[in-house]
């Protein structure tokens, strides 16, 4: 896992707290608030993980490569 997968968790799971928080205050702008960092979250997660697995395919190819 690297620094862009975590940081997306994270900010994912931050996102679904501000949105439970404002459903239960009945706070529209903070649910909303929270959607928008879930689904940044999300979206960092994938480009974190689509970073990590290009690099893994290039290790894969230049130990090929050294054969």
């Amino acid at each position: 896992m690297n620094k862009d997968e975590l940081d997306g968790k994270t900010q994912a799971v931050k996102g679904k707290v501000k949105q439970a928080v404002g459903h239960l205050t009945d706070d529209e702008s903070l649910h909303d608030e929270g959607v928008v960092d879930e689904v940044a979250g999300e979206t960092q997660e994938t480009i974190g993980r689509a970073r990590r697995k290009v690099g893994e395919t290039i290790e894969d190819i230049g130990e090929r490569l050294k054969r």
